[in-house]
């Protein structure tokens, strides 16, 4: 199961080129390695 998390991924993708690091933290099983599965697989696409 898959939950789309839009604002996160809006956030994550606006903050992305601003040369700062950012922490996804969570419990566990949360989807944070889901996310950023998001952000990096349209990225990863566009080079191929």
């Amino acid at each position: 199961m898959h939950i789309k998390r839009d604002l996160y991924l809006s956030e994550l993708v606006d903050r992305m080129h601003n040369e700062m690091i950012e922490v996804i933290t969570g419990i566990r099983r949360c989807g944070k390695t889901c996310l950023l599965f998001d952000v990096f697989i349209p990225i990863c696409e566009r080079w191929v």
